[in-house]
């Protein structure tokens, strides 16, 4: 029951400002930007340093400002930090400055205000909750307004929803039944009615309220309602009353942020750091324990030339000065860079597959978009792909196909050999005939011309049972509006066979039948909603006989059929079996004659219903289902929907890569199997498909229970474990079944399930056996499932089997789906865009997702892990000098490399020469040199117009190889024919320590690469439908076990030491590796090293003893 409670209701007094200012009301201006000038610089700060990586460097440079501590320059620290975070700020920075210039743009529109009785040009910011506005074609709506007046008949205005729900559809509203003199905009000056209604809330279809003025009440729906976003079109001018404004309307109630959602990388990198982070404490810890035993066992004995800094006064106080000191020099292992080089990468693999021409749609002229930059490594470990049916797998272009009329099916086309279908010509027959209607059976359209009354009603029934705008350019030359492909495909069919819908006002529907204009009054509109799942007109003819036409999902409608068309429900039943079988979207047809004085009774309580201000919506669909009762059954529709180009072909490429596709429909079941069987997710091969249609809580787990009996072949495997068992049944927490019991499940299966069950099957007691026996199927399809049930089946497997998940569709209806999953796909397709808006990754056909994951996922996947892979090796080779030089120079804190000198000097010559070239050639060439020596420098353009040549680059990339393999080749020969003292040690240890090597390599670990019925308000209509192939992941899994060496155990195995035999004792591995050590630093120390190869502790004492000595020379 949707009700407006009293302390959450809204006031509004139209022309009153002083009466509105009492509540406080937002105002109109939009503020979607995050800072201003004041607030940018602490509150981006603040946002950066919640990383965890940016808190830790600043910490360590907080440290390094301590000269007690630091041995490295400050600003070895700052200047990454400074780059990452300056990088990270110019991106937030210039989004943020978009969102201004956007939110400027919106905010100084200009709109015409009723101000003291005249109009006046006042900015959208400037515009208050209780103002009058005027809207002109074409003009955007400046906020929620409550309709007042159009130029239009009856109050009528055409609006344009495409930035709310992205259907590019002109849709109707009209204005509240006030007295007419609001249509005069003299008298809206004078207006002074109070609107209470509902706060403001994202429920884009709905609205609640009720309008008091002149001691009447007159209520209000979201038909009365304009809301932000929408386009005025086709209507002259109209007056609204502002009720919501800003934030406060339901467009900006829609804008929250998107959930922000994380990749497994980065929750791996994320961990990763922490792991590494706790090993650099233990380095720390390690060294600073050597620092203390030094100190005190060597460090004591010569304190008399060689003492302590004056902070130090005990060996224990040292070690922790050294502790901390060594946090700096270690610094290194945890990679600042990580995350900006990873967000590099990531966006030019958005770029790859928006530059994908293979992905590209030259039909609808579409490119694939990758709307995300964060998730596309997630990509290559998608294992559940859950898809819509209607737009998606199929095109989503209807075409009515075939019908059934009073029990005689119309359609079937027998074609003999040699002879092709001829399309039937309906011009000479019908002039406002559409010339693109494909029909082919003439036996239909003899029985309309020989004046069948079934077939008349039929078609009757299909050009006024609607919601249609019509639109006509030039005599005869229509064009239709329709809200659904559905909707319009059946009208533009009662068109073609003489019924034609010409226009439409709130009270009446004009059409051409048989070449006779009609005009009906239109007493009332039943509309369609996901409850309802049909819709209904009551119209009264010209000769004043009242009709009720209804139009609906067969499961409902034939329900509600009189008893005396049981046999002619049979033979409809049979013909919407075979339609369904066939793939075609069906609906039944039926009609009621009403007399005067029921309408008089009904009416009254309608009218009763629609007044209420409580429950307004529960009380119409009482008085709806009231008079839809004791219908007379005239047909039924099939609308032809196709499947896309490569579906099938994709369904099974995915399955081979172990992805399991699950396809949620909202069509029938019989429509639903004949899709999965087209696609060759269910197959003759298959030893079962199940159905689950229970409607009870015990029908569903008993049929459950029975899909799982052991004689179906997979349930022995799980018994003996007790798995999906009793105790699971009365909702205990027991896990789900290991994979490895799927290696008893004997051929392959199917399942079925319906809303219905699906609803019970979702209930915590139960969901356990669901996942367990749908995942053990390899085609799992569940129909008539509502928006709601998408996402919570999406998230059920997210919850039980933590596997990557990928959600594709085309419609509003599949949002929720879209965005409870990891990742997200918006096809462009017939349903507006609110898809694409909401999805992370877009293109135009379902087939482009097997190059989207198998090529594009899987080649960022591997590209990210190899490069985290050469991350971390190359941070860990680098820190692990400094740590391991520790041991060396008495754990003094001392740097083996002078990072920061070569650092500039690298950077300042590699970025400096490549600058100073180009600046040098382009100012060579510039027009400035020109204009004062044009004799010697007239070559005005011939740098950038060179630049533009591949052969210019070429060259350069030629020349630069030449000048570069010589100096290298000559150093190469210099080193065997003329070494120097450090190149014969640093030759004899490599191969002193490779034939040692040699004989104890082990084996190297491989490398691993790692309708229903469509209608606008409804989907109600529940689908599901999916695909889950368990047997497939057996395989992956033997793979993966077969070569799960990781790069670390490969890293490992290659440059693990050999175990101490022979005549290698530990002293001579250690003086080897002491001597390779320091003659790749520095010539001076190597004489000295090799005149004592003595023991471990008389090497350590002299490499003490003379720590002033090497510190002063490793500085130089």
């Amino acid at each position: 029951c949707y009700c407006v409670r009293k302390k959450e209701e809204r006031k509004v007094k139209a022309n009153d400002r002083e009466y509105n200012e009492k509540f406080q009301y937002a105002s109109n201006c939009i503020m979607t930007s995050k800072y201003n000038m004041l607030t940018f610089l602490p509150v981006n700060l603040f946002e950066q340093f919640q990383e965890v990586a940016n808190t830790y460097f600043l910490f360590l440079l907080i440290l390094q400002l301590i000269p007690q501590i630091s041995s490295l320059s400050w600003f070895t620290t700052i200047v990454p930090l400074a780059l990452v975070l300056s990088i990270t700020a110019v991106k937030d920075a210039t989004d943020d400055y978009f969102r201004h210039r956007s939110d400027n743009q919106v905010n100084n529109h200009q709109s015409q205000v009723l101000i003291r009785g005249s109009l006046q040009k006042e900015r959208w910011m400037n515009v208050r909750v209780g103002d009058i506005i005027k809207l002109e074609n074409n003009q955007s709506v400046v906020a929620d307004l409550l309709l007042l007046s159009s130029s239009e008949p009856h109050g009528l205005c055409y609006i344009e929803t495409a930035e709310l729900d992205g259907e590019t559809n002109v849709k109707v509203r009209q204005s509240v039944s006030v007295p007419a003199e609001l249509g005069d905009p003299n008298n809206l000056a004078t207006f002074n009615g109070e609107v209470v209604c509902e706060p403001p809330n994202n429920k884009l279809d709905r609205f609640c309220g009720t309008l008091y003025w002149r001691d009447k009440k007159y209520p209000l729906t979201n038909q009365n309602m304009l809301l932000r976003g929408c386009v005025l079109r086709n209507t002259e001018a109209c007056y609204g009353l502002v009720i919501f404004a800003g934030p406060d309307t339901k467009l900006m109630q829609n804008s929250g942020r998107t959930k922000f959602k994380r990749t497994s990388i980065d929750r791996l990198m994320n961990t990763l750091v922490l792991w590494i982070f706790g090993f650099l404490v233990c380095m720390g810890v390690i060294l600073a324990v050597g620092n203390a035993v030094w100190e005190k066992e060597v460090g004591s004995l010569f304190q008399s030339y060689l003492p302590w800094d004056p902070p130090v006064d005990n060996f224990l106080f040292s070690a922790f000065l050294s502790f901390w000191s060594y946090v700096i020099i270690l610094n290194t292992v945890v990679p600042i860079s990580l995350y900006v080089s990873v967000e590099v990468i990531r966006l030019g693999h958005s770029y790859f597959i928006n530059w994908d021409r293979q992905m590209f749609c030259s039909q609808c002229n579409t490119a694939a978009e990758a709307r995300t930059t964060t998730l596309n490594e997630e990509l290559g470990q998608v294992e559940y792909v859950f898809s819509d049916k209607t737009g998606t797998l199929t095109q989503n272009i209807m075409s009515f196909n075939k019908c059934s009329i009073n029990g005689q099916a119309y359609g079937e086309v027998t074609e003999t050999e040699g002879t092709q279908q001829k399309r039937l010509d309906f011009t000479p027959f019908n002039p406002l005939a559409n010339p693109d209607f494909c029909f082919y059976d003439e036996k239909l359209l003899e029985s309309v011309k020989v004046g069948d009354w079934h077939s008349h009603e039929y078609f009757r029934l299909l050009s006024l049972c609607h919601t249609v705008m019509s639109e006509e350019k030039s005599e005869g030359e229509l064009v239709y509006k329709a809200q659904s492909p559905d909707e319009g495909a059946l009208v533009k069919a009662a068109r073609n066979f003489g019924f034609v819908f010409r226009s439409r006002t709130p009270g009446t529907i004009t059409t051409t039948e048989l070449g006779r204009t009609v005009t009906y009054s239109l007493l009332a509109i039943l509309d369609f909603n996901n409850i309802r799942k049909r819709m209904s007109v009551i119209v009264r003819n010209p000769a004043g006989r009242i009709r009720l036409y209804c139009k609906g999902a067969d499961t409902v409608l034939l329900e509600r059929l009189h008893p005396c068309n049981q046999e002619l429900m049979t033979i409809t039943s049979d013909h919407l079996n075979e339609y369904a079988a066939d793939g075609l979207r069906t609906l039944a047809l039926a009609y009621r004659d009403v007399s005067e004085e029921e309408w008089e009774v009904w009416s009254e309580s309608h009218r009763s219903a629609d007044k209420a201000v409580d429950c307004r919506e529960d009380r119409l669909a009482a008085a709806y289902d009231k008079i839809e009762q004791d219908m007379m059954l005239l047909g039924a529709t099939a609308i032809e929907d196709k499947l896309q180009e490569g579906v099938s072909e994709t369904i099974a490429l995915l399955s081979l890569a172990n992805i399991k596709v699950w396809v949620l429909t909202g069509d029938k079941q019989e429509t639903a199997v004949n899709i999965g069987y087209s696609c060759k997710m269910l197959t003759d091969d298959m030893m079962e498909v199940f159905t689950i249609s229970g409607r009870t809580v015990q029908s569903v787990r008993q049929e459950l229970g029975s899909a799982s009996f052991p004689g179906n072949g997979f349930r022995e495997g799980q018994e003996g474990d007790g798995v999906a068992g009793d105790d699971q049944l009365q909702g205990s927490p027991c896990p789900l079944p290991p994979t490895y019991l799927m290696d008893n499940i004997s051929g392959e299966f199917g399942l079925i399930i319906n809303g219905h069950s699906l609803a019970h099957a979702l209930e915590a007691d139960m969901e356990v056996e669901f996942v367990s026996t749908a995942c053990a199927c390899k085609a799992v399809i569940c129909c008539r499932v509502t928006p709601l049930q998408k996402a919570q089946v999406v998230e059920l497997i997210k919850k039980h089997k933590k596997a990557v998940t990928l959600a594709i569709g085309d419609g509003a209806n599949d949002v929720s789906m879209i965005k409870s999953a990891h990742i997200g796909v918006g096809i462009s397709g017939q349903e507006g865009i609110q898809a694409v808006l909401a999805s992370d990754y877009s293109f135009a056909q379902f087939r482009f997702l097997q190059r989207l994951l198998l090529v594009h996922g899987r080649w960022s996947y591997l590209r990210m892990c190899r490069f985290l892979c050469y991350f971390f090796y190359k941070n860990f080779a680098f820190t692990m000098v400094h740590f391991w030089f520790g041991f060396f120079c008495g754990f003094s804190a001392q740097i083996a490399l002078d990072t920061g000198f070569w650092t500039v000097i690298n950077h300042v010559f590699v970025w400096g020469s490549l600058g100073l070239y180009f600046t040098i050639m382009l100012a060579l060439h510039s027009q400035t040199l020109f204009r004062i020596f044009p004799k010697q420098f007239h070559f005005v353009g011939c740098a950038q117009s060179t630049l533009l040549q591949p052969v210019v680059w070429l060259t350069i990339a030629l020349a630069t190889a030449i000048c570069i393999v010589p100096v290298l080749a000559f150093r190469f020969l210099k080193l065997d024919l003329k070494p120097q003292l450090s190149d014969t040690v640093r030759t004899h240890l490599c191969v002193s320590v490779a034939i040692v090597s040699e004989s104890r390599l082990g084996a190297r670990g491989g490398s691993r690469s790692g309708y229903a019925f469509a209608h606008q308000e409804g989907f109600g209509e529940l689908i599901t439908s999916g695909k889950n192939m368990r047997l497939s992941s057996l395989g992956l899994a033997s793979f993966a076990s077969r070569h799960s060496s990781s790069w670390i155990e490969t890293l490992r195995r290659k440059n693990t030491p050999p175990s101490s035999s022979g005549d290698c004792s530990p002293k001579t591995t250690l003086r080897r590796g002491t001597l390779f050590l320091f003659s790749l630093r520095t010539e001076l120390i190597q004489p000295y090293w090799t005149v004592f190869p003595a023991s471990m502790g008389c090497l350590r004492s002299k490499v003490q003893y003379s720590r002033v000595f090497v510190k002063k020379n490793f500085h130089q």
